[in-house]
């Protein structure tokens, strides 16, 4: 267990400058690239770090992702087709196997030899979890994130559309794990008659996660027991925040008056300096299996973050201050101290950084 106020040497020299979306550490960390079910036997292209990764899916159901460039003419692989467990690119007809090794070249015929440079460039790391499929560009210093509540059978599961905006992936991760904001930025949705106050509450690090956890009152608007005078609009909630470097953020509510537990996935791309696609699910143990009331879900939790992304795709400066100093800090921001801590540190140790 790491402590949370050590720093050392490494991350004080980290911090001279802040987190963009394209800093060259994020290539050694894993990084959502879209979900399970948008790859299929069809190619298609995804943007992250600025690069463009082809991605497909075998007949075993096995996942190859590949630089979305031919190795010939560098045209878009994603525009060709899958033929069994092999890829042709569109522009010549080049066939490459699912290690991305060429294995046909019409305009040679058969029986030619073959460059050995004649093959694709993939990620260091590809893997699925929670339906989703992350790549890491470089060899991963992070842990491949999961999430515990996706595999139990009592929660149910919601995806809200991609959304896609100009912000930074650092600040939108801080926005995530920021307490004091609720009242302010949320009062049309959920933030109407909060405390103001944050609890006391503690932050557990390891290594490139933490968790954090704090109870609080909101007012429940989706509890249907409110309008029924069951329970009072006022309830109380515990709030656990559990983060993966680089951008990778899960919050579980637990509802203490009404019951169940609302988890909240929120899985930030980098695609350009400016640009960051959002993918959010809901995992929902309280909803009853009603198809209404997961959509009823998901239309207030898209609400939520417009909410946020209002503001966020506002900022001037679209990166996230490493440097604990540049800031005024306060005790109700230990999530998001940590969150800088943690990605300093992560900065210092990722070479040529």
């Amino acid at each position: 267990m790491r402590n949370s106020l050590a720093m050392g040497s490494s991350t004080l020299l980290a911090m001279s400058s802040g987190l963009g979306n394209l800093h060259p550490s994020l290539r050694h960390a894993w990084h959502p690239l879209c979900r399970s079910s948008e790859v299929t036997s069809e190619p298609r292209s995804f943007r992250l770090l600025n690069e463009n990764y082809v991605a497909y899916r075998l007949d075993d159901g096995a996942v190859r992702v590949f630089r979305d460039l031919c190795p010939h003419r560098r045209a878009p692989l994603s525009l060709g087709a899958c033929e069994g467990a092999t890829l042709r690119c569109a522009y010549h007809g080049w066939v490459f196997d699912a290690n991305g090794v060429c294995v046909e070249i019409p305009a040679l015929g058969e029986g030619a030899t073959l460059s050995s440079r004649a093959r694709l460039e993939g990620p260091a790391g590809v893997g699925e979890s929670h339906d989703m499929v992350f790549i890491s560009p470089e060899a991963p210093r992070t842990p491949l994130p999961s999430i515990a509540f996706a595999e139990d059978p009592a929660f149910e599961r919601g995806d809200l559309p991609v959304m896609v905006t100009r912000a930074s992936a650092g600040l939108l991760a801080d926005n995530f794990l920021d307490m004091a904001h609720f009242p302010f930025v949320h009062a049309g949705t959920f933030g109407a008659g909060e405390a103001r106050e944050v609890p006391n509450y503690a932050v557990t690090r390891d290594g490139y996660t933490f968790v954090a956890a704090y109870e609080h009152e909101f007012a429940n608007r989706e509890d249907p027991g409110v309008s029924e005078g069951l329970r009072p609009l006022i309830q109380r909630r515990r709030l656990t925040y559990r983060y993966t470097a680089p951008f990778h953020l899960e919050l579980a509510i637990e509802f203490l008056d009404a019951g169940g537990t609302n988890v909240i996935g929120f899985f930030l791309v980098p695609v350009d300096d400016e640009t960051v696609r959002i993918y959010s699910s809901l995992w929902r143990d309280d909803l009853g299996g009603s198809p209404q009331r997961m959509r009823e879900a998901i239309d207030f939790e898209i609400a939520v973050v417009e909410e946020d992304l209002r503001l966020q795709s506002r900022f001037e400066i679209l990166e996230l201050p490493l440097d604990i100093t540049a800031e005024v800090h306060t005790r109700a921001d230990k999530t998001t101290v940590e969150l800088r801590r943690i990605l300093a540190d992560f900065v210092a140790e990722v070479p040529n950084s």
